[in-house]
């Protein structure tokens, strides 16, 4: 039985990378699944529930920014989905990655470029992964008011450099990211002047 695996927050400059697993049933489609972020999040959503509800089986795993800073994203992404495959109760006969990279892991695996847009179980790993993710960024919006996490999902928009630059990094930025280091650098630098 195949796996799809895939992430969501990887560009992102704050909150936590966040991978999931799927496995669903060769006699069961699921009608809609697409690539994520080709979904409205209200469509995300209901597949979301959709997918819980029929998949074989399923996990969602999201590693911080803390992680993220000491071993690096690609590095956290990789643990995330190994974390998500690991927590599923059948053990797949192969994973379906979306990208061009294969990581070591137990399990055959297969890289498919765009394979969000084209393998159900990715677009599947893709839907749980973003709607988990759109979730967990709208809690810390209330944890950290003012950058406006709620709405760009902590990636890098204008917004949320004014917001950086205004505030300085909380404790979900990720400090490792060119444009963190750079704010943190300059607001030290108004702040010693």
């Amino acid at each position: 039985m195949k796996a799809g695996v895939d992430e969501a927050g990887r560009g992102a400059l704050a909150g936590p990378v966040v991978a999931a697993a799927v496995m669903l049933s060769p006699d069961e489609a699921i009608d809609g699944l697409a690539d994520s972020k080709r979904l409205s999040a209200r469509r995300r959503s209901q597949l979301a529930s959709e997918i819980r509800a029929r998949a074989l089986g399923w996990a969602v795993v999201e590693i911080g920014a803390d992680i993220i800073d000491e071993i690096n994203i690609l590095q956290a992404s990789f643990r995330a989905m190994d974390e998500a495959l690991s927590q599923l109760a059948l053990s797949p006969s192969e994973v379906l990655v979306d990208g061009n990279v294969v990581p070591q892991w137990r399990w055959p695996a297969r890289a498919i470029v765009g394979g969000d847009g084209i393998e159900p179980s990715i677009m599947a790993a893709s839907i749980l992964a973003k709607v988990h993710r759109d979730h967990r960024m709208e809690a810390l919006d209330a944890v950290h008011p003012g950058y406006g996490f709620a709405g760009h999902k902590g990636y890098p928009t204008a917004a949320h450099r004014e917001a950086l630059m205004r505030l300085g990094a909380c404790a979900v930025h990720r400090r490792s990211y060119a444009p963190v280091r750079r704010c943190v650098a300059l607001r030290a630098e108004a702040v010693s002047t």
